[in-house]
C-alpha cells in the first residue's frame, strides 16, 4: 500500500517525559520504529521538529526577533536530525541528513533530486532546517517535503491515537475519527496541523495519517493495513 512515506516527528517526542533535550530511550524507540519501516521495504523521509531544544515562536514573547528565533529553531531541528542519524547508524540503517540551508559538512544541501536518489538507493532521508525560511513551522516543512518527495502518505506521529472532535486530553467526551475528509476537518476546525501545512496537503491530495507514535507497534500495524489512527484525505 505504502511504497514511500514522509514521517513527521515532534522535537518533544525525542525529549521523553519532560519533552526537553534528547532522551536516549525515546531516541532508540523511534530508531527501532524506523528500522521496522525499512524492513517493510518502504522508502522513508523524515522531518523532525526542534521544540525539545528551542521553539522559535515562543521566543518572540521573550524579546527575540521572530526571524532570529525561527532561525534558532531551524538549528534545533538539525541537532535532532543528527542525533537520530547517529541512532540509526548504530542499528546499521543507511541514513543521510539533508539541510534546507547550506551547512556542509553537517549535512548535504537538500534538493528534491538528491533526496529521491538517496531514497531509491536505500537510504533513510532526514531533512533538517525546516523550510529554510522563517514564519513556517516544521508541520509545513514536512507537508512540503512529503509532496516534493512524491510520498504516498504523510505520517504525523503524536501523543494521541488520531484526530478527535475535541482535545481528548481535556474533553473526555471527545470522539475519534477513523477517517475524515480535508473539507470536514476544516469545517469542524479540527487541529490536525497548522493551516498552511493542512492547505498544502489538501491542495495536493496528500493523505495525512495521524497516529500515536509512542506505541512502537503502531507504525507496523498501519503499514500492514490495520485501522490505526486517523486518515485525513479527499
Amino acid at each position: 500500500m505504502y511504497k514511500r512515506i514522509l514521517l513527521k516527528l515532534s522535537g518533544e517526542s525525542l525529549g521523553g517525559d519532560s519533552g526537553k533535550g534528547i532522551d536516549e530511550k525515546s531516541l532508540l524507540n523511534y530508531a527501532q520504529q524506523i528500522k521496522t519501516i525499512v524492513q517493510q521495504n518502504v522508502q522513508l523521509g523524515i522531518v523532525i521538529g526542534g521544540g525539545n531544544i528551542f521553539r522559535g515562536l515562543q521566543s518572540v514573547g521573550k524579546g527575540f526577533d521572530r526571524v532570529i528565533g525561527d532561525q534558532m529553531g531551524m538549528l534545533a531541528t538539525v541537532i535532532n536530525s543528527l542525533a537520530l542519524q547517529t541512532a540509526l547508524q548504530t542499528l546499521d540503517i543507511p541514513c543521510k541528513v539533508f539541510t534546507s540551508i547550506r551547512m556542509e559538512p553537517v549535512g548535504e544541501f537538500y534538493t528534491k533530486t538528491k533526496a529521491i536518489e538517496a531514497l531509491n538507493n536505500g537510504y533513510v532521508v532526514i531533512i533538517a532546517g525546516g523550510t529554510g525560511n522563517p514564519y513556517f513551522t516544521t508541520d509545513t516543512a514536512s507537508a512540503l517535503r512529503a509532496i516534493e518527495l512524491e510520498a504516498d502518505g504523510y505520517f504525523k506521529a503524536t501523543r494521541v491515537d488520531g484526530v478527535y472532535s475535541a482535545d481528548p486530553e481535556k474533553d473526555p467526551t471527545a470522539t475519534k475519527f477513523d477517517r475524515i475528509t480535508y473539507t470536514e476537518a476544516l469545517k469542524r476546525n479540527l487541529k490536525v496541523m497548522d493551516l498552511t501545512a493542512f492547505a498544502l496537503c489538501a491542495e495536493n491530495k496528500m493523505p495525512i495519517i495521524v497516529y500515536n507514535g509512542e506505541d512502537p507497534d503502531n507504525i507496523l500495524k498501519i503499514l500492514q493495513g490495520e485501522k490505526i489512527g486517523t486518515i485525513v484525505s479527499e
